[in-house]
């Protein structure tokens, strides 16, 4: 497969064209393998290399540092179909780690930190993570602890990290830090990126209900020795940066969890036209119909919102009532690929118990979709205040 040739303003003919790139991607190099990548708990490194040859990692990102610039409505498209044609989120979640693990480095490191770190993981030769949670933390990012003490021109970083994405091979770790060792809550806090092979660091393999193939790690610093250059934007910066943060990857949640909805209705209305039950295919019972009809309401409802929201933050549209309503696509997405998840399994019957089906893979990962980002009452929250509610 070839890269298609976009174009920095993103036609509908390159849109179509990398939806046709994505889907055959999606069918031939992740679809036919994720199964055995489930029990492997990880998936072939060949495939960023495969990925960035397509274009698809340096989606978003600028030409001089490799990538291919595009809208939110691309990147979306790309998410939503992988989703829905791969249909496993532990391998999109690694593939693309580093569009959460990259953008504060993009958005407030000095050029030369870009042009060390972003473009060979563009390439598919190195990997990025974003390493925030921490052990009893959680979704409370303002109480974390690890700590980064001045020594010279270095920073000398000891603490932990806990549910990382990638966090067993990261290459490059955009790491919260508290700076200043007196400062509580939001304040002291900066980022750091960290070179994954610096002495001091340590990682551990978690298990997890889902995302099997995804490499999800717990990670420790002792002693870590980093120079200051590798610090973004100013000290004591970095809460504003993680919220902020959180917003991009927010919205392509909900455009992957619309594609595992899709993802799940394909299966069911496909086991549906196959499956025969007392003479006659499942399809030709109501309530069948009924349940594939409940699923295509929520899709619908879905797609419709990921567009409106994803054609505001294009039009740059990006302010508090718009990540108000990011926070609540987030949970009716998720919702909907909940809903879609276990209508379809249902279907199945027994087949929906058993794993290699999607629909069995996407209900285990459907808790992960609800929690990671921000957990659904920490959304609802957030949407609150920034309504003014």
């Amino acid at each position: 497969m070839n890269a298609p040739d976009f174009k920095p303003d993103f036609s509908t003919e390159d849109l179509q064209s990398l939806q046709v790139t994505v889907e055959r991607f999606a069918k031939q190099a992740i679809a036919p393998h994720v199964a055995a990548w489930e029990e492997a708990g990880q998936f072939d490194r060949a495939l960023y290399a495969h990925a960035a040859q397509l274009g698809l990692l340096g989606l978003g990102y600028p030409e001089h540092l490799g990538g291919t610039p595009a809208p939110w409505r691309a990147r979306n498209a790309m998410s939503q179909t992988l989703a829905r044609y791969g249909g496993s989120g532990g391998v999109m979640a690694s593939l693309f780690s580093h569009n959460i693990g990259l953008p504060p480095v993009m958005a407030h490191g000095s050029a030369e930190l870009q042009a060390e770190v972003v473009p060979p993981v563009l390439r598919g030769e190195r990997i990025a993570a974003l390493a925030i949670t921490e052990p009893g933390g959680g979704s409370d990012v303002a109480s974390l602890r690890t700590q980064a003490r001045t020594d010279g021109a270095d920073y000398v970083i000891d603490g932990e990290k806990v549910f990382i994405t990638s966090g067993l091979r990261a290459d490059w770790i955009t790491l919260a830090v508290r700076t200043d060792p007196d400062s509580k809550g939001a304040s002291g806090i900066s980022m750091v990126v960290v070179p994954g092979d610096t002495p001091g660091i340590s990682r551990t393999r978690l298990h997890k209900m889902g995302w099997h193939s995804s490499d999800t790690a717990q990670i420790r610093f002792e002693g870590v020795r980093v120079p200051q250059r590798y610090r973004l934007g100013a000290e004591g910066a970095g809460f504003k940066m993680i919220m902020g943060n959180f917003n991009g990857e927010r919205l392509a949640m909900s455009a992957m969890a619309l594609g595992f909805a899709q993802a799940c209705f394909d299966e069911a209305l496909s086991w549906s036209r196959q499956r025969h039950t007392f003479g006659a295919a499942l399809i030709e019972r109501q309530v069948i119909r009924h349940k594939l009809m409940d699923m295509q309401m929520h899709i619908a409802s879905t797609q419709a919102w990921v567009e409106a929201v994803t054609q505001q933050a294009d039009a740059g549209q990006t302010g508090a009532q718009w990540v108000a309503q990011v926070c609540l696509l987030k949970n009716h997405a998720t919702q909907t690929m909940q809903f879609c998840a276990d209508a379809a399994v249902q279907m199945l019957g027994g087949m929906g118990y058993m794993r290699g089906t999607v629909s069995e893979r996407v209900y285990r990962e459907v808790k992960v979709m609800m929690i990671g980002g921000g957990a659904e009452e920490i959304m609802k929250e957030l949407a609150a205040k920034q309504l003014g509610i």
